[in-house]
């Protein structure tokens, strides 16, 4: 098995060579009275791989940013959001449990963040407040990427959560028949509902039974949003591991840590191609990035920076 994909699945991934990005300490610009900011707001935020991120990409760019950690109390969001302007931040990524409760503090939302109820990152621009979701970016450019054809597909999504939303409406707009299977199908119906006004009623998501799997045997695209696979839950998957996956299909698990789940053992050892979320973590934060800096980062230098790269 090839971790996060086959061999022509995860050609398209930029290679995580060390070499791509400066050795620890080596370009980092200093911090001075012109330093631009950004940072993650999340509850918590210590996991969050985004400041080794983005802060190799500005270095490598020669850009004199910082990307740091701001750990938000629920209770305190409002404040966080409002001291970005105050403070002359560039902007932020939000993580969870922030992602819907930003929405009715910002001026502007695109229309991907209307859709899916969710932003994950805020731009600070002319004393503005702009919210955008650039999971719905990150994940179509990695299916692009991965030369994975949407238009006209059988989308399978499983999970009904907040990442299940952004990847829907790309699918959607893509041009997928989509269904979503969820444990909670009161979560899939309302994400069904919500998604209804910003797809064509073709590509709107319909809801079928977490029981109903073996029925959607003809799908050309499966994609796991739900935790199962990543700890603690990493011995688990989706997908039983008695039903055949659909031997045409490609399998998307948006977990990439650990880079190969159980998801992604049952494709490789059917020879069904796969991939592994690691292209969609870095697109939706290359994707942040250009909307704070209007620059275009070196993916193979941000991947490299990575924990999992080490």
């Amino acid at each position: 098995a090839h971790p996060g994909g086959s061999p022509a699945a995860r050609a398209a991934l930029p290679a995580t060579d060390r070499r791509a990005a400066p050795p620890p300490g080596a370009g980092l610009m200093p911090i001075n009275g012109k330093t631009a900011v950004v940072g993650l707001m999340g509850w918590p935020v210590s996991h969050s791989f985004s400041p080794a991120m983005h802060n190799a990409a500005a270095a490598a760019l020669g850009l004199n940013l910082v990307y740091v950690p701001l750990p938000t109390p629920p209770d305190l969001v409002a404040e966080a959001v409002r001291g970005l302007r105050a403070l002359g931040f560039l902007g932020a990524n939000v993580t969870i449990p922030h992602k819907q409760a930003v929405l009715p503090l910002l001026d502007e939302i695109d229309a991907g963040a209307r859709a899916t109820g969710a932003v994950n990152t805020i731009v600070v621009r002319d004393g503005q407040l702009r919210g955008a979701n650039t999971d719905i970016t990150g994940f179509s450019q990695d299916l692009q990427a991965l030369g994975v054809p949407v238009a006209g597909r059988r989308a399978l999504i499983l999970g009904a959560g907040g990442s299940a939303r952004a990847v829907a409406y790309a699918l959607g707009m893509a041009g997928a028949t989509v269904t979503v299977l969820a444990r909670r199908p009161a979560q899939a119906h309302r994400l069904a509902a919500d998604l209804a006004p910003f797809l064509p009623p073709a590509h709107t998501p319909r809801v079928d039974s977490w029981d109903a799997l073996a029925a959607h045997a003809a799908a050309d695209l499966i994609v796991n949003t739900t935790p199962l696979g990543m700890n603690p839950h990493d011995d688990a998957s989706p997908w039983p591991r008695a039903l055949p996956l659909p031997p045409h299909a490609f399998v998307y698990d948006l977990v990439y840590n650990p880079p190969c789940t159980p998801l992604l053992h049952l494709a490789a050892r059917a020879g069904i191609s796969h991939a592994n979320g690691l292209g969609m973590l870095l697109r939706q934060g290359a994707a942040a990035f250009t909307l704070w800096t209007g620059r275009a980062p070196d993916l193979n230098v941000m991947a490299a920076a990575l924990p999992l790269a080490q």
